[in-house]
Parts: structure tokens; C-alpha cells; sequence
């Protein structure tokens, strides 16, 4: 039996395909590589050369109901500056932050997209931590500033083995953080 490998993408049931293409692909910087003839998906990638899609949207979302379709969408950036660029983009464009954070492993801003789904982009740390944590980050910090509480964070948490529950002071409640 074949392992996984990583995650090949993630699809959204959306209400409005031109907007949601709009934002995933103008803001977010993604580049469509494919669409259906009918005008009811749009496949999208942040690096087409290497894989082929990461997100599809689907046509077909319910109106006046607020299913929860997806948990999150969550997608890595190179640097912690492209965090901070991200975040301030948002700021600037009027789309609403939730949070952002450091899990010791990665940095994370956390916003929703124009039909209320969760997004995150993230910046990998470099520090290895199997702790389900998240601890509030103030992105207009140095770099430096920023730095230092990830590695005290990661000394915290780098106890906690890989599938097991962190300590209670060390864990946190992603349903509750999310405010839904």
C-alpha cells in the first residue's frame, strides 16, 4: 500500500465562481490552469509547473444557509515577510483577519475569503513541533522580536511526541479560537 505524499488540493462548493476566481487568483496570486466549458469550476495552482491544481472551485453552493464545506485552506508562503505582506494586503483590502499566530512550526494568518471560508498562509519556521498550540503574533514586531517568541514557544512545546495531546497549558481549542 502506497503512502501520502501531501495534500493535492482542496475543493469549495462556492455561490459566486467569478469572485471566488477573482480573489484566488488576483489576491491570492494563483494562476488558473484549468476551467470547465460551462462556467462551473475553475481549477487553480500556485505553481502550475509542479503540480496542477491546489484548489478547485465548484458552482453549487447553497444560498441562505451557512454550511460549514471546508475547515480551512491553508497555503505556504517562503518567507515570514510574505506573512506580513499578506496581512497587511488584507488589512488594506477590507477582508477580515481571524487571527494570527505561531504553532512554533510555522507562522499563520488566518482571514476568511469573500464567501466566509477559513484561509491561512503560513511560513514553515524550520522548528519541528508535534504540539497542537498557537500563540498570538504581532506582525508590526522586528523580525527579531518575532524570532524569539517562536523559539520560546518551540522550547515549550518540543516535549510534546508526535500524536499525542499537548498539556493543557499548552493546548489549544481550534473550534473556539475560530469564533464559528
Amino acid at each position: 500500500m502506497g503512502a501520502i505524499k501531501g495534500l493535492g488540493h482542496v475543493g469549495i462548493y462556492v455561490r459566486d465562481i467569478g469572485k471566488m476566481e477573482r480573489f484566488y487568483r488576483d489576491f491570492m496570486g494563483m494562476t488558473v490552469t484549468k476551467r470547465d466549458a460551462k462556467g462551473t469550476a475553475v481549477f487553480l495552482s500556485s505553481d502550475p509547473e509542479a503540480v496542477d491544481h491546489e484548489i478547485a472551485l465548484m458552482s453549487g453552493r447553497p444560498e441562505n444557509e451557512r454550511p460549514k464545506l471546508i475547515q480551512q485552506i491553508s497555503l505556504r508562503v517562503g518567507s515570514l515577510q510574505d506573512v506580513r505582506d499578506f496581512y497587511h494586503r488584507l488589512k488594506a483590502e477590507g477582508y477580515r483577519i481571524q487571527r494570527v499566530v505561531s504553532h512554533a512550526s510555522a507562522i499563520g494568518c488566518y482571514f476568511y475569503d469573500p464567501e466566509d471560508n477559513v484561509c491561512e498562509v503560513f511560513w514553515l519556521t524550520g522548528k519541528t513541533s508535534w504540539a497542537v498550540t498557537a500563540e498570538t503574533v504581532d506582525l508590526d514586531q522586528p523580525d527579531e522580536a518575532i524570532l524569539a517568541q517562536v523559539q520560546e514557544h518551540w522550547e515549550r512545546t518540543r516535549v510534546v511526541p508526535m500524536g499525542e495531546a499537548p498539556p493543557p497549558e499548552l493546548a489549544y481549542d481550534p473550534v473556539g479560537v475560530a469564533g464559528r
